[in-house]
C-alpha cells in the first residue's frame, strides 16, 4: 500500500493512506544500513500489520522530487518563510541564509512578514521593498488578527508548502489560522531575550484540501549549507544576475574586484545594501572555512 509520511517522532513514522487514515509505522532496518532516513513528505510503500490499532511498517521510500536538510522535508513545492516585523525584529542575515538554501535546492520561496498589527507602515514597506527588489513575492500579515491569512492560503492551493522560520515569529499561530484543526501549541516570547520558545518540536504535514498540504517545522536559529563553495554563492542571489554583464573581470565574485556591475548597482540603490552586505559576510565565511 502507498501513503505519505505526515509526521516522524519517537522512532515512529505516521503514514497517511490518502483516505484520511494514519498508521503508526516503524521503518525497516534496511534504511539504517543504507544510511537513508525517512522524511516528512516522503511517499512510501508500507505494510499494515494491525488494522484495528493502525500499525504498520514502512517498506520502501519512493523517489523524491527533492529533499531539504533544514528544515528536514521531502517533495516540497515551495517554502513559506515567516519572520516577524517586530518583537523580535527580523534577522535579515538569517533570512538571507535561508533564501540561499532554498535557491540552492531550487525551491521557490514566499516571504511572509508577520505581526503587522505591531509594526509601522514605514518599516513594513522598507522590508517589502528589499525583497521584492530581489525578486521574491512578499506578504505582510497579522496571523493573530487573521489579516492577510486568506491571501497566504490561496498561494498554497494545489501545492505542498513547507512553513519555516525562527522561533517566536508567530509561525504556529499562522498554522492554526490556516488550518484550525492543527491545534498547534503557541507560545509567548521570552521578554528577557526576545526569542521564541520552540513551540513546534517536530515537522508535521497537514492535509488542507485535495492536492494541498502544509508542513510546519521547528524554528531555526542558525542555518548554512555545510558543503557550499564560496564562488557558487553569487548564483543564489538572483538580483545580481542582470548586473553581471557590467563586471570587468570574468568570474567576478563582486567583493574585492574593481569595475564590478553588482557593486555599482548597490551604490545606485538597484540592489539592496543589506542583501549585499549579507552576501559579503557569507562569502567571507565560506572562503575562510575552506582555508581551515
Amino acid at each position: 500500500m502507498r501513503g505519505k509520511i505526515v509526521k516522524g517522532i519517537g522512532g515512529f513514522y505516521y503514514v497517511d493512506n490518502g483516505k484520511n487514515k494514519v498508521y503508526a509505522c516503524r521503518a525497516k532496518g534496511i534504511f539504517r544500513k543504507q544510511d537513508i532516513k525517512p522524511l516528512v513528505g516522503d511517499n512510501v510503500e508500507f505494510t499494515i500489520l494491525d488494522e484495528t490499532d493502525a500499525e504498520g511498517n514502512v517498506d520502501a521510500i519512493l523517489p523524491r522530487k527533492n529533499a531539504l536538510i533544514r528544515p528536514a522535508a521531502a517533495n516540497v513545492d515551495q517554502a513559506l518563510v515567516v519572520f516577524a516585523l517586530t518583537h523580535p525584529a527580523p534577522n535579515l542575515n538569517l533570512l538571507d541564509r535561508f533564501l540561499v538554501m532554498m535557491e540552492r535546492e531550487q525551491v521557490p520561496v514566499i516571504i511572509c512578514f508577520n505581526k503587522a498589527d505591531l509594526a509601522g507602515e514605514e518599516e513594513m514597506e522598507a522590508y517589502r521593498a528589499v525583497y521584492e527588489k530581489a525578486g521574491y513575492p512578499v506578504r505582510i500579515i497579522s496571523a493573530k488578527e487573521e489579516d492577510g491569512v486568506e491571501a497566504v492560503r490561496s498561494l498554497m492551493r494545489g501545492k505542498t508548502t513547507v512553513l519555516a522560520g525562527p522561533s517566536g515569529v508567530g509561525k504556529s499561530t499562522l498554522t492554526n489560522a490556516i488550518h484550525p484543526q492543527a491545534s498547534m501549541e503557541t507560545g509567548d516570547i521570552s521578554r528577557k531575550i526576545e526569542r521564541g520558545k520552540h513551540t513546534t518540536r517536530h515537522s508535521e504535514l497537514f492535509f488542507l484540501e485535495e492536492g494541498t498540504y502544509m508542513m510546519d517545522t521547528p524554528g531555526f536559529s542558525s542555518i548554512f549549507p555545510p558543503d557550499m563553495e564560496a564562488d557558487e554563492l553569487k548564483g543564489y542571489f538572483p538580483e545580481f544576475a542582470r548586473f553581471e554583464d557590467g563586471c570587468r573581470f570574468l568570474g567576478c565574485v563582486h567583493v574585492g574586484e574593481r569595475d564590478c556591475g553588482v557593486k555599482d548597482a548597490v551604490n545606485q540603490g538597484e540592489v539592496s545594501i543589506s542583501r549585499y552586505e549579507n552576501y559579503v559576510l557569507m562569502y567571507e565565511e565560506l572562503k575562510n572555512r575552506r582555508r581551515y
